[in-house]
C-alpha cells in the first residue's frame, strides 16, 4: 500500500483495515441474504475490511495522492466536479500509467438537484487516419497502433476538464490545476510506479524524451525517493494559467505536433485545434427499482451494461444465491449474448447509426432471455455477433458535502500509453488508436471480434467499454458510484458490483473485494480470478458445456462510493492495486 509515503506532502486519508473472516458482513439496511454469502476458501482477499467513513465528502481513487488532492479540494469549498478535475490532473502526475493529459475518458455526473450529464471526452483519429494504416502487405495488423508515435489519438482530457469546469465548477480553474503542479515538482515515488515503471522499461527506453522524463540518470526512481517532472510541471502551470487553449493551440500543442513529426505520427495542431469535449445525454434505465446512469457511445459501457441487467431481471438471483452455480452460469449467458450486440453494433453516435431504442428495451433482454438454457451452455458461435481496450485504465469517484456525484473514468489505454513523452512538454500520448477494429471481423490482442461500427476513419472516436455508473435509490438520491479499468471486463465488473449490490446486499467494501468472472463472447470461454470459483462450481459449469479458464492474478481496479440512508458516505478502494479512499 503506499499511503505512508505521503503525509509530509498531502492531508492524511482515514482508513481502516480489519482481519479476513469466513462471513461477509451484512451492509446496512441490506437483504439478509448478506449474511449468507461466505468467499472462496481459495479466495485472497479479505471480506471484512472496512470501508473508509466521511460525512461532508468523498473521493475514492487508484493512487492516495491523487484521493488527498481531491479531498483537499473539497475541504476547500470545491464540489464534486472540482475535486474530479483536480483528481484528473493529479492522476497525470502520479499515476502516469492511466492518468493522463495525452488521453482521454467518459463522465458522469449527477447533481443534487437531479441534473445529469454525461461527458465524452474521449480521443479520436487524426484527419490522416485511414481504415487500414495499422495492416502490413499481407493485411494482418501490426504494432504500429500500440506502440510508438502513430500509435496516438487526439487527446482529450484537458479539453474536458475545461468543459466539466465551466459547467459546473465553483472554485477557479488555477486552484484546481494547483496541486498538480506542486506533485510535478516533487513528490515520493510510489511502489506501484516504481514497479510499473521497471517493469516497462525495455519499451519505455526506445523514446529519448521517455527516458529524459522517467528514467533520471539512466535508472528507476526508488520507491519513496523523490520524483520530480519539470517539463511537466511546466505544462501544468501553462494549463493552469492559459486553460485548454494553452494545450490545444500554444506552445504545448507546437510540442506535441513536433514529437509528431519526430516519430511519423498523425496528431497535427489542425488536429488539436478542431478537438472539442462533448456532453451527451447519459443512458438511462432501472434495475429492481434503482434508476442507473451510465456512459452512451462511443463507450459501449452503459447499453452493454443495461442489457446484462435486463436480462438478469428475469431471473432469481437472491434465490441461487451468490456465486452458485445458477448465478454464474446466468450470468455469463447473459454476457454472452451482450456483448454479441456491443462487437457488432456500438461505435461513435456521430458516425454510425445504432439500434439503441431496441438494444435498451427491456422486451428485447426479454428475447433473449429466452434463448438461454438454464441447464447448458450456448456455444458463442450460435450467438452470432448480431449483424479490448487494453486495462491500465483508471476509475476516481466523488461524492460532495450537497450529494453531488461524479463518476470519472480515464485513460491512456495500454500502461504508459504509446511510450512517448512529448519532449519538453513532459505528458505520454495515448495508444488509443489500437481501441478500433484495426482489421473488422478478426480478433484483436484479446481476442475480442469487433465489427465495422468500429472501424477507422478520420474524425472518429473508438469504442470504448469505460462504464462510469452511478445507481440512485429508490428516492432518487445518488447510493452508489462505481466504475474501474480493465478493457472489455470494465463492463461485467461494474455489473457484478451492481448486483452485488442489489441483489445480494453486500457492503460495498466487501463487494470490491469480492472475486469477479467474465465472458465476452469470443473467446468462448469464462475467465475468473485466481481463487475467485469454488471448486464445486467450476466442475458444474465445466459439465454444463462451458470453458472455464482460471486466470493469472487479479483483474480491474474498482473506486466505489455507497451513499448510506443516513448520508454517511463510505469509500471502498480495491486493495487488488492498492489505491486510496479520503473523506471527512
Amino acid at each position: 500500500m503506499r499511503r505512508g509515503l505521503f503525509l509530509l506532502f498531502l492531508l492524511p486519508l482515514v482508513a481502516g483495515w480489519a482481519c479476513a473472516g469466513p462471513e461477509v458482513p451484512v451492509a446496512p439496511g441490506a437483504p439478509s441474504v448478506a449474511a449468507e454469502v461466505r468467499f472462496p476458501e481459495r479466495w485472497a482477499l479479505s471480506p471484512s475490511q472496512p470501508p473508509v467513513t466521511g460525512r461532508l465528502g468523498m473521493v475514492v481513487s487508484t493512487d492516495s495522492a491523487a484521493s488527498a488532492v481531491g479531498l483537499e479540494i473539497l475541504r476547500a469549498g470545491g464540489n464534486a466536479v472540482d475535486a474530479a478535475v483536480a483528481v484528473q490532473f493529479a492522476l497525470s502526475v502520479t499515476h502516469p500509467q492511466a492518468g493522463n493529459l495525452g488521453g482521454g475518458g467518459f463522465m458522469i455526473v449527477r447533481w443534487a438537484d437531479g441534473t445529469s450529464a454525461a461527458l465524452d471526452f474521449r480521443e479520436k483519429a487524426p484527419s490522416r487516419a485511414h481504415r487500414d494504416m495499422y495492416l502490413d502487405e499481407a493485411r494482418e495488423p501490426t504494432r504500429a497502433s500500440w506502440i510508438g508515435h502513430r500509435a496516438s489519438g487526439v487527446p482529450g482530457s484537458v479539453a474536458g476538464m475545461e468543459s466539466a469546469h465551466g459547467r459546473f465548477g465553483s472554485l477557479p480553474w488555477r486552484r484546481l490545476v494547483a496541486p498538480a503542479v506542486r506533485l510535478a515538482n516533487g513528490f515520493p515515488m510510489s511502489r506501484e510506479l516504481s514497479e510499473d515503471l521497471a517493469g516497462a522499461m525495455s519499451d519505455l527506453v526506445r523514446f529519448p524524451s521517455t527516458l529524459n522524463a522517467f528514467f533520471p540518470a539512466g535508472r528507476v526512481v526508488e520507491p519513496g525517493e523523490i520524483f520530480r517532472q519539470p517539463d511537466l510541471a511546466r505544462t501544468l502551470e501553462a494549463i493552469a494559467v492559459g486553460g485548454a487553449a494553452a494545450f490545444y493551440r500554444g506552445w504545448i500543442a507546437d510540442s506535441l505536433e513536433a514529437e509528431m513529426a519526430r516519430g511519423g505520427g498523425l496528431v497535427d495542431r489542425g488536429d488539436l485545434e478542431a478537438y472539442e469535449a462533448v456532453w451527451r445525454e447519459p443512458i438511462r434505465f432501472s434495475y429492481r427499482g434503482r434508476e442507473i446512469l451510465s456512459m452512451p457511445p462511443p463507450s459501449s459501457g452503459g447499453v452493454t451494461l443495461a442489457q446484462l441487467l435486463h436480462i438478469s431481471a428475469g431471473f432469481d438471483l437472491a434465490e441461487w444465491g451468490w456465486l452458485s452455480v445458477d448465478a454464474v452460469h446466468a450470468a455469463v449467458e447473459a454476457m454472452r449474448r451482450a456483448y454479441a450486440d456491443r462487437n457488432r453494433f456500438l461505435g461513435d453516435p456521430d458516425f454510425v447509426r445504432m439500434p439503441l431504442d431496441r438494444l435498451l428495451s427491456p422486451a428485447y433482454a426479454d428475447s433473449l432471455r429466452a434463448t438461454i438454457d438454464l441447464e447448458r451452455a450456448t456455444p458463442s458461435d450460435r450467438v452470432p455477433m448480431h449483424g479490448v481496450e487494453s486495462p491500465e485504465t483508471t476509475h476516481f469517484s466523488v461524492v460532495d458535502r450537497d450529494g453531488n456525484a461524479v463518476a470519472v473514468t480515464t485513460t491512456l489505454n495500454g500502461g504508459f500509453g504509446s511510450g512517448v513523452v512529448v519532449r519538453g512538454a513532459g505528458f505520454l500520448l495515448n495508444n488509443e488508436m489500437d481501441d478500433f477494429a484495426v482489421k473488422p471481423g478478426a480478433p484483436n490482442a484479446y481476442g475480442l471480434v469487433q465489427g465495422e461500427a468500429n472501424a477507422i476513419q478520420p474524425g472518429k472516436r473508438m469504442l470504448s467499454s469505460m462504464t462510469p455508473t452511478i445507481l440512485l435509490a429508490p428516492d432518487g438520491r445518488p447510493e452508489l458510484i462505481t466504475g474501474s479499468p480493465g478493457g472489455a471486463t470494465i463492463i461485467s465488473t461494474v455489473f457484478q458490483i451492481v448486483v452485488n449490490h442489489v441483489d445480494y446486499g453486500i457492503p460495498v467494501q466487501t463487494s470490491v473485494n469480492a472475486p469477479r468472472f467474465h465472458h465476452q463472447h469470443l473467446p468462448d470461454r469464462i475467465q475468473f480470478e485466481t481463487g475467485g470459483l469454488p471448486e464445486a462450481v467450476v466442475t458444474e459449469l465445466r459439465a454444463r458445456g462451458h470453458a472455464v479458464v482460471e486466470r493469472g492474478g487479479y483483474s480491474g481496479d474498482v473506486q466505489s462510493i455507497y451513499v448510506g440512508p443516513e448520508g454517511l458516505l463510505y469509500g471502498a478502494t480495491d486493495p487488488r492495486r492498492g489505491g486510496a479512499a479520503a473523506g471527512y
